[in-house]
């Protein structure tokens, strides 16, 4: 898919300027306080030798009474003592701004780097949800051009060319409900409305919505299910289960078998979608959850349909209510997803 070189300098850019200057107020801050000290340090010292001179002095007079003698004088080593320990204060202090400059550009890297991730983030986005809107939008202006330069267009035409319009806006229309969707759970970051649910309801319920399209490749759906109960999201989970459902049948051949299996054991509830399709080929396998991935195999496949956000949205819900999901994949042999979720308590 197209990115936008432009866009990525621009944001790099940005992120590395950024990281300058998050550096300079480290350096700024770490430098003032270590400046502070040193200078309360130095006057502290200075007071110190100060004090030890005349104390110094004092017992030497003392000592000697009010014998005549000549008392050296320790101005000299006083403002040697003094100078060497501005020195050593400014090497110290040059040696923590280059160690503060470092470490700093280091941690401005990392407060920054979750920030980098979601701009990357967004920024793919924009562009993927940008170019998979391109093509349907593309195709009905082409196809309203032609038709309108056709000063024979017939009364059959027309009405083609308008239906062949409503799938494609049909289709126009799953996608924002698909970014609706993931963006909605992308904001949620867990903090979705959860409950206590029983889980064939959630299971049964998903079934239902599925069978229309199972009947038409005539896929059986079989559930093996155990009384248990979920803690989470009733809406979402119903979603999650209908994407996996939807993937199975859509992605398995006509007259074979779905299975869903649901079990609860040791405080997780395990939800699974097996299907007796082609499997999911191996270099494929790293990028199912990426959103608008999909597949060669599933691209040359015009009754697959959707635009690969199914799973990407299927792994939003699963972590929004706390949960994990995998999948096994053996080509040719079907692919199994399972889901792991916390039990209602």
């Amino acid at each position: 898919m197209p990115r936008s070189g432009g866009l990525a300098t621009k944001w790099v850019n940005m992120f590395r300027s950024a990281r300058i200057k998050l550096t300079a107020w480290y350096l700024l801050i770490i430098m003032l306080v270590s400046l502070m000290f040193s200078a309360v340090i130095y006057r502290l010292l200075s007071l110190e030798i100060a004090r030890f001179e005349y104390a110094q002095r004092i017992r030497i007079e003392r000592r000697f009474g009010g014998m005549t003698m000549h008392i050296p004088e320790t101005t000299e080593l006083v403002e040697e003592t003094r100078r060497r320990i501005l020195t050593m204060l400014a090497i110290i202090n040059g040696g923590i701004l280059v160690v503060a400059g470092a470490f700093g550009y280091l941690l401005a890297g990392q407060t920054l780097q979750p920030i980098k991730v979601m701009v990357d983030e967004q920024n793919r986005f924009v562009t993927d949800a940008s170019h998979e809107l391109r093509t349907p939008l593309t195709a009905l202006k082409s196809a309203m051009e032609v038709h309108l330069r056709d000063r024979r267009l017939t009364l059959v035409q027309a009405k083609t060319l308008i239906a062949g319009n409503i799938k494609d806006v049909n289709r126009l229309q799953a996608l924002a409900d698909a970014l609706l969707q993931l963006a909605r759970y992308q904001k949620a970051n867990g903090q979705t409305v959860k409950e206590r649910l029983q889980g064939e309801e959630i299971v049964k319920e998903a079934v239902k919505k599925i069978e229309p399209l199972a009947h038409k490749k005539q896929i059986g759906i079989k559930t093996e299910t155990t009384g248990f109960s979920i803690w989470g999201d009733k809406y979402g989970l119903t979603e999650l289960l209908i994407i996996l459902l939807d993937n199975a049948v859509k992605y398995s051949p006509a007259k074979s078998t779905v299975t869903v299996r649901g079990n609860k054991t040791d405080g997780w509830v395990t939800i699974s979608v097996t299907d007796s399709g082609t499997g999911i080929d191996k270099e494929d396998q790293p990028h199912i959850w990426d959103r608008f991935y999909r597949a060669e195999r599933a691209r040359s496949d015009s009754e697959s349909g959707g635009y690969g956000l199914g799973l990407a949205i299927a792994k939003k819900i699963v972590e929004a209510n706390r949960g994990m999901i995998s999948f096994t994949s053996r080509e040719g042999r079907g692919t199994t997803f399972t889901v792991r979720l916390p039990a209602a308590p």
